[in-house]
């Protein structure tokens, strides 16, 4: 069998799993707070013929040596952790990270999730909660007959009550940062949970201890650039199209082998 026919294989399954990624970080260009995927490939075992420097004579070595690729795969990917663009709404219980750290979410099954994703509303209970009625982690309830509400850089959220012109604190929001975010793992509704690679989460108040600072009435966009991400969609697809020509021209020496 000719071994290019294997190697544009490979070629074909890098540029289709490229292809992949670069559609999905389209697809969240407008997601909130989401972070742009790159994928990393490596190439695979080589046929070695003949080894650098073995003995071509009684006194001579070879400079080179004779070794055949097999080809390539891909190895992982990398979630690219640049700050968005903080937009500004008018929801006071908008609020973005302008700096490292994610916010703390409670999910039903008891885990921790973690998310960038600031756009809050409240629930039934007047508790804080994500958009798919996760609860903010530590709680905090916001009182039914609360006129306005205050978050301060440093998380600390207060509310001015109706007939009142005093403000009050009813909790304070806590940031989260690992050692290496990156290895967190994606569950989707822009939530992550940690891993042995992200190691344990460090909490701490935001705007200290290099933790970003809450910004209220703001969210952060996401940190996908389109034309950017189109340039890498063009190259993947000439390297798909290409990998293909290899097979072609693979079937073809096989099609003429066969007619000798």
């Amino acid at each position: 069998m000719i071994r290019s026919l294997w190697v544009a294989k490979t070629g074909m399954d890098v540029n289709q799993a490229n292809l992949d990624i670069i559609a999905n970080n389209l697809a969240n260009a407008s997601t909130t707070a989401f972070k742009r995927v790159k994928p990393t490939f490596e190439d695979l075992l080589y046929q070695t013929v003949r080894s650098p420097g073995s003995q071509t004579s009684e006194q001579t070595q070879a400079p080179n040596g004779l070794q055949f690729g097999t080809g390539s795969r891909i190895s992982g990917s990398t979630r690219i952790l640049t700050q968005g663009t903080l937009v500004r709404t008018q929801n006071s219980l908008d609020m973005g990270i302008s700096g490292n750290g994610y916010f703390q979410i409670n999910l039903p099954t008891g885990v921790a999730a973690y998310t960038r994703d600031g756009n809050f509303t409240k629930d039934n209970q007047g508790q804080l909660v994500t958009m798919q009625g996760y609860v903010v982690a530590p709680g905090i309830t916001i009182p039914a007959e609360a006129t306005s509400i205050s978050v301060s850089q440093f998380g600390q959220i207060s509310v001015t009550l109706a007939g009142q012109a005093q403000a009050q604190q009813v909790g304070a929001l806590q940031v989260v940062n690992f050692v290496n975010p990156a290895g967190l793992e994606s569950i989707g509704n822009n939530l992550f949970i940690e891993t042995a690679a992200s190691g344990n989460p460090t909490q701490g108040t935001p705007g200290e201890n290099g933790l970003g600072s809450i910004q209220q009435f703001f969210i952060e966009q996401s940190n996908v650039n389109v034309a950017e991400e189109l340039v890498s969609l063009i190259q993947a697809q000439r390297g798909y199209d290409v990998n293909t020509r290899v097979v072609r021209a693979s079937d073809e020496i096989l099609q003429r082998l066969s007619q000798i």
